[in-house]
């Protein structure tokens, strides 16, 4: 009888476990990297490129360039996300209408956050020459969706400097100061930020604008910094080609030396072309990194018909960066 009754309760106890365990809330999957595995690229509908990702408290941001004829890049959309997946266009976010002096070409967002305010810096204009107007300029919203308004009512850098078009900004932040990393024409310079970003500190030897340029670069620049070493990367090869590509290298500064080690993203011509113009964000939580970038879809449609994707970016274990591979 006692055996029974051992035998009853238990199955009661298994009963009351099982009803227990269905009535809880399902466990979260480990997002993002479970739920990218179900994700497909590219992450929106439309042409877009140059991708800044980001991450502003608990959701992640995209801020691409409009990729179109350059009269007709005039506006910038946005896209946020919880995990990575699921996202949310937000359009216009800035507009030449409220950069009076940005009539065409606006080019590459880079987005911060700053005291409370976002800071939206991006290119226009497309300068050729020190005798054109255009350049890096600013604008600053309240929330990461804007809308955003022009900063200072002029470009942040309106000239070339070493030889580097003002183009393809990169705002990154390093202890208590804040860098600029930028340059097209196959010059890349980084300068110190000003803390309101209203202009620049010159460096020790009185220059303001330093070239930090690796072999091969061409634009498109980026910096990240993981256990205390600096990984820069950046663009080359042709933006309209097949073989535009991400390079990188690794150095103890963020002024270098940078030596270049090799290509961590290009072309997979089973699943696209011209994969570039990239950056990266580092998952919420965890010490996973994901690569953001534009690519051409096969088959292209055109000079301007780039896609915004996002796939695993994996660092091995003495610290260089494995190949991405690109998923559909």
């Amino acid at each position: 009888m006692r055996h029974r009754l051992l035998s009853y309760n238990a199955s009661i106890t298994a009963l009351a476990l099982l009803l227990t365990a269905g009535c809880k809330k399902p466990a979260e999957p480990n997002l993002p990297s479970a739920a990218l595995e179900r994700a497909s690229n590219p992450i929106a509908d439309g042409w877009y490129a140059d991708p800044e990702g980001a991450v502003f408290g608990d959701t992640y941001w995209v801020f691409p360039t409009f990729s179109a004829k350059y009269d007709d890049q005039v506006f910038f959309d946005a896209f946020s996300s919880p995990d990575l997946v699921t996202w949310t266009k937000h359009e216009h976010v800035l507009d030449s209408s409220a950069v009076k002096w940005a009539r065409r070409a606006m080019w590459a967002p880079s987005v911060v956050e700053n005291n409370g305010k976002y800071y939206f810096f991006f290119a226009a204009n497309d300068i050729q020459s020190d005798d054109e107007y255009g350049g890096i300029g600013v604008a600053v919203a309240d929330q990461p969706e804007g809308p955003y308004r022009d900063y200072l009512g002029k470009p942040l850098i309106d000239k070339f400097h070493n030889g580097a078009q003002p183009i393809d900004q990169f705002v990154f932040h390093d202890g208590d100061a804040w860098y600029m990393i930028y340059g097209g024409w196959r010059h890349a310079n980084i300068a110190r930020l000003k803390d309101d970003f209203t202009g620049f500190i010159p460096f020790a030897d009185g220059t303001t604008f330093r070239e930090i340029t690796p072999t091969d670069y061409v634009e498109g620049p980026f910096m990240l910094k993981r256990g205390g070493k600096y990984y820069f990367m950046w663009s080359e090869g042709g933006w309209t080609g097949d073989d535009y590509r991400v390079a990188y290298a690794i150095a103890d500064s963020p002024f270098g030396p940078f030596e270049r080690i090799g290509t961590i993203l290009e072309q997979d011509p089973n699943i696209a072309t011209g994969a570039g113009h990239h950056s990266v964000i580092k998952a919420i939580g965890s010490d996973d990194y994901y690569i953001v970038y534009h690519r051409r879809p096969i088959p292209n449609e055109g000079r301007d018909h780039r896609v915004t994707c996002i796939d695993r970016l994996v660092f091995n274990a003495d610290g260089t960066l494995q190949k991405v591979v690109m998923t559909g």
